[in-house]
């Protein structure tokens, strides 16, 4: 490949983070150093993903004394939008790599924030559907709002290890007055896993509202079923007793008999019916 031949023969890098770099596996945020460079791997937004599916796009990084060497196979806004900026303005590069690194990675982090709106937004949706009418595809949006906060969260969280270990005196590589900017990225990124994580308890919360909801409606019909029922067994009592055709039953030979049993069933039938409507069982 054009990219692993760039990186071994011209940068002499690693050859395990050649590896890590041109595999097309997933890896967790890390961060290694090999003494020269430091090789660096976060995680930013897909934006070519379908619109109803939340997907993260690995960007790899080597992080050297005059050079930053970037890698991502999905496109990135902030590497795209850091790129723009150095094409217009040199002066960016003039700062020294470790600053790069920084607009870098804070561009990256700061195109969480749109995402996590989003999602803010979506929830708030879904909570309003499911107080006002659950349906079977509103337990199906909130599994999918759950499953892209969770996606979001799992890479917020080692992602701050990460940035920590930059912020810190650690590596040679990075200057003293960097250390603060990547303070703040990191102060940043802890928003965003804060965030995701009440974002998970209120898609957790909304998930209990709409089982409870449905539990509820089941029960109403539950309940009207059970009054019909009621009302008519003894309804059923009585075209059972009279269904049975012996010779000797007395009614039989009546010539209202008919009449009056029909009389019996919506007498009975209308009073049972008013008697559960008083008792505001209906």
């Amino acid at each position: 490949m054009e990219e692993e031949a760039l990186l071994s023969e011209v940068f002499h890098f690693h050859h395990l983070a050649i590896e890590d770099c041109i595999s097309q596996a997933h890896h967790p945020p890390k961060i290694d150093d090999y003494r020269d460079y430091l090789f660096i791997i976060t995680h930013g937004v897909n934006h070519e993903a379908p619109r109803d599916q939340l997907e993260t796009s690995e960007l790899r990084m080597f992080l050297g004394k005059n050079y930053v060497v970037t890698v991502h196979w999905a496109p990135l806004r902030g590497v795209a939008s850091i790129r723009e900026r150095c094409q217009e303005d040199t002066s960016l590069l003039e700062r020294g790599s470790d600053s790069l690194a920084y607009v870098i990675l804070d561009a990256q982090v700061d195109d969480f924030m749109p995402v996590l709106d989003q999602l803010s937004e979506r929830i708030d949706g879904i909570e309003n559907e499911v107080l006002q009418n659950p349906t079977k595809k509103t337990s199906e949006r909130i599994l999918l709002f759950k499953r892209d906060v969770l996606a979001l969260n799992r890479i917020a969280a080692p992602q701050l290890e990460v940035i920590n270990r930059l912020s810190r005196k650690e590596f040679s590589i990075m200057t003293e007055p960097m250390l603060i900017y990547f303070r703040d990225i990191y102060d940043h990124l802890a928003r965003v896993e804060s965030l995701t994580g009440s974002l998970m308890n209120l898609g957790e919360g909304v998930l209990s509202t709409y089982l409870a909801a449905v539990s509820n409606r089941q029960n109403e019909v539950m309940k009207v079923l059970s009054i019909v029922a009621s009302i008519f067994l003894p309804l059923t009592l009585l075209t059972g007793i009279y269904g049975m055709n012996f010779q000797n039953m007395p009614e039989l030979q009546w010539q209202y008999g008919y009449y009056a049993i029909w009389g019996v069933i919506v007498v009975v039938g209308t009073g049972m019916f008013i008697y559960f409507k008083k008792k505001r069982t209906w």
